[in-house]
């Protein structure tokens, strides 16, 4: 009986054997199945070559002509202060700037104003290298406007001279006019533009341009920009623009400034392009773009993008360009640094062109005390930090659970502390410059509050607003210490576009780029103190296909 009982618990431990080694045969058969069918990513080099950026002429050799009218007349002993050479929109792309070329017998420094409708709109610069040949950009003219603009020449001695020329301009374009401005609260001692400021939008395609505190359009260019406008430390302007306006990709990203002199092309291929706009109807449809996002100024001056990289996936690698010869110099695959499973299972958001948009990385922002980028996730609802030289982990920002993290990730997931809104849809994450203090930092960021992967749920679609979070780094935790937004409602939510910024006098511009309450036809930007009391209030509709603000600036303009 003991021999049969042996027998038979020999077999059943043999049967259970045999089933473990059965589903390990079958699980390592499947993991090799996995891996065989896991996509192929790129190397750095194929990157490289699909993206194939390099230094273009073409626009600074079509300015050269010009450039020598200039030169000859900064040569005229003709031209004084008496007699100034003057050339409204000097490089065909700004239409309410001007040139201005006189000489004085003496080495002075000058200041010009162009003067304003009613107060605080004037506008003053000062030129304050001294010299006998001056060469004067004036920006800020009105449009369709004998503009009155006083020129204070000051000599080495300390003595002024005045002179007062009128500029005039021509109307705005149509499309440009025909955009509704309505300013519904101006408190100008309250906002920060000082003797220059000016509210500048970016949009999404279209004229970027720039009101002062009455709504009036005072700069805009004739080439229309996609996303990227960024002020660079030499007080040059980078644009993502197209070859001309009638083209589809933007692929130029140019070095210019706000006269429309250009230094600098940064030409890119066509064949990482696309679009996000695939449902759309609009005659647009066919408008694509290489760099999608953002664009930053490291502190070695090369330039860091946004980018696709040519496969299925798209808006998930960024690369470094050398600022003085256009090649590239790093590229960042996040494919390679995030688990696989993260892109390689993503289905949060469908394509019609089958292209993969698991990250939609939005925006970069290089902190220079510790040397790392911040970067935000639309498609992840993520906004995380890593140390830019070896790109691992610093924190994460994010609402999936921890646990869903790989373990050597799970230490840098922060956790909301209570009263801390999970974010959604986000976009302009920054470092908030100073804050680093105690092993506490506070990062800002527009908050669309649309939960995509892991943003809140039950509040998503409800209301967008502009926060503030301090990160605990000794504790690993996030906490909401200023927000603007909820109050406003579902009337400015956006699900897209949309930008925070912090303001010299402590004020934060929010940018409500894409209301659509309005269906997309509007914006709404604000200027809020800290204690959530508007000083300014401005919406802009009517603004054609794909011309809704992507991002607002205070800009000193110069």
């Amino acid at each position: 009986m003991n021999k049969k009982r042996n027998r038979k618990r020999w077999w059943q431990l043999l049967a259970v054997v045999i089933v473990v080694i059965a589903i390990a045969i079958g699980g390592i058969k499947g993991h090799k199945i996995y891996r065989n069918n896991h996509p192929k990513l790129l190397t750095d080099e194929q990157i490289k070559d699909n993206l194939d950026i390099k230094l273009d002429n073409k626009l600074i050799d079509e300015q050269k002509k010009l450039e020598q009218n200039y030169d000859k007349a900064a040569k005229d002993d003709q031209y004084t202060t008496d007699k100034m050479f003057v050339k409204t929109n000097p490089y065909q792309t700004s239409p309410l700037t001007a040139l201005v070329i006189f000489k004085t017998d003496n080495p002075a420094k000058v200041s010009y104003t162009v003067a304003g409708k009613t107060e605080k709109t004037s506008i003053t610069n000062t030129v304050n290298k001294p010299t006998k040949t001056h060469r004067i950009n004036v920006v800020g003219l009105y449009a369709d406007t004998d503009n009155k603009v006083t020129f204070k020449i000051t000599n080495q001695n300390g003595q002024t001279e005045e002179k007062v020329i009128t500029i005039k301009t021509a109307p705005l374009p149509k499309l440009l006019a025909a955009v509704n401005i309505n300013v519904k609260m101006a408190s100008k001692n309250q906002m920060a533009i000082g003797n220059n400021g000016l509210t500048v939008f970016t949009r999404t395609t279209k004229e970027p341009f720039a009101i002062d505190a009455d709504g009036a359009i005072r700069w805009y260019s004739t080439e229309y920009n996609q996303h990227i406008f960024k002020t660079l430390k030499n007080g040059h302007l980078l644009i993502l623009r197209k070859q001309s306006n009638s083209k589809l990709v933007y692929n130029d990203l140019v070095e210019t400034n706000y006269v429309g002199k250009i230094y600098r092309d940064y030409k890119f291929s066509n064949k990482t392009s696309s679009t996000e706009n695939l449902k759309s109807t609009n005659k647009d449809d066919g408008e694509t773009t290489v760099v999608h996002h953002d664009v930053i100024e490291l502190p070695n001056g090369n330039l860091l993008a946004t980018v696709s990289d040519g496969s299925k996936y798209i808006e998930d690698t960024m690369v470094e360009i050398n600022r003085k010869t256009g090649k590239t110099e790093r590229v960042i695959d996040f494919k390679k640094i995030f688990p696989d499973a993260t892109y390689a299972h993503y289905n949060a958001t469908k394509r019609s062109d089958g292209q993969v948009d698991w990250l939609h990385q939005n925006s970069i922002n290089y902190d220079k005390s510790d040397g790392s980028i911040i970067i935000s996730s639309r498609h992840q609802d993520l906004v995380m930090k890593f140390d830019y030289k070896t790109m691992k982990p610093k924190w994460i920002l994010s609402g999936k659970p921890k646990a869903e993290w790989p373990k050597e990730w799970q230490k840098y997931v922060l956790k909301y502390e209570n009263g801390t809104t999970i974010n959604g849809g986000q976009h302009d994450a920054r470092v908030i410059p100073g804050s680093q203090k105690n092993g506490q930092e506070v990062i800002s960021f527009y908050d669309n509050n649309s939960a995509v992967s892991y943003g809140d749920k039950e509040t998503s679609t409800k209301y967008s607003a502009g926060r503030e979070i301090k990160i605990n780094l000794k504790n690993m935790t996030a906490k909401e210490v200023w927000s603007y937004g909820q109050a406003l409602g579902e009337a400015n939510y956006t699900d897209r576009i949309g930008s925070t910024r912090l303001l010299d006098n402590g004020n934060y511009l929010i940018d409500f780029g894409y209301l659509n309450a309005q269906n997309g036809d509007a914006s709404n930007i604000l200027e809020v103190t800290p204690e959530g009391y508007q000083v300014f209030n401005v919406e802009l509709s009517n603004l054609q296909s794909k011309g809704y603000v992507y991002r607002a600036y205070r800009i000193n303009i110069s």
